[in-house]
């Protein structure tokens, strides 16, 4: 299975740490985010990388070449920052099968294999890892709501009130299906392509999302803290 991995940000809440590098170049505990992703990826035995880059898009194409640990490595070029839907737009054809999805600013350590072998069973479309977060913070990321079957019935983007405390993680599998979704979005409030919006018109179209929760854990790394954290925790492993 391809693993796709974004990572064309620019990282602006990471400065000072980001400002002679993008955000999957900073480092954790001794390596880029984006080699623990790899890394993570690789254990899952992803056949190929394909990495949407974009901003200093350079250091990273530089830094890793055409392959890592002897996985081949394609890159997909986001000229402009439209959103997760846009970005995943630009890998569309280089996918033809069922693939693996990580934000290249997340660094896990947690059951991804659970995700995949879902996937691999037929029986969703798609598959989130999912985590349940305090309510107060739930308005930060994109909200889960999920029937008795463990199966999600809808996502909301950064909702004012979340209708529940789950939420997505940053690690996905789909099917290409995403793609047609993905071209049907519509600019956001904040000008994005949210792939949230590509989710929902899934689930619109009868696709089923099974969602995973979590065992162990995952820091995004969005704020110079987020990077200290991830670093201790990475240590105390």
């Amino acid at each position: 299975m391809k693993a796709v991995v974004l990572a064309a940000g620019e990282g602006t809440r990471l400065r000072p740490l980001t400002e002679d590098k993008p955000k999957g170049m900073v480092e954790v505990d001794g390596k880029p985010i984006l080699t623990h992703c790899f890394e993570r990826l690789a254990e899952l035995d992803a056949t190929e990388f394909v990495v949407v880059v974009g901003y200093m898009k350079e250091e990273i194409i530089s830094h890793y070449g055409d392959e890592f640990e002897g996985i081949p490595i394609t890159y997909a070029h986001q000229r402009e920052q439209k959103g997760l839907a846009h970005a995943l737009l630009c890998v569309e054809e280089h996918i033809d099968d069922d693939f693996m999805l990580i934000l290249g600013d997340n660094i896990f350590a947690a059951n991804l294999d659970d995700v995949v072998r879902r996937q691999q069973e037929d029986r969703a479309d798609a598959a989130f890892l999912v985590e349940e977060v305090p309510w107060e913070e739930a308005s930060r990321y994109g909200v889960c709501v999920t029937n008795d079957y463990g199966e999600i019935t809808d996502v909301v983007e950064k909702p004012e009130d979340p209708p529940s405390n789950l939420v997505m993680t940053g690690f996905y599998t789909f099917t290409p299906a995403i793609f047609h979704a993905c071209e049907l979005v519509q600019p956001s409030n904040r000008g994005e392509l949210e792939i949230s919006e590509a989710i929902h018109l899934l689930l619109q179209s009868g696709r089923t999302i099974d969602a995973i929760g979590i065992e162990g854990w995952r820091i995004d790394v969005g704020y110079p803290e987020d990077r200290d954290e991830a670093e201790r925790r990475l240590q105390e492993a």
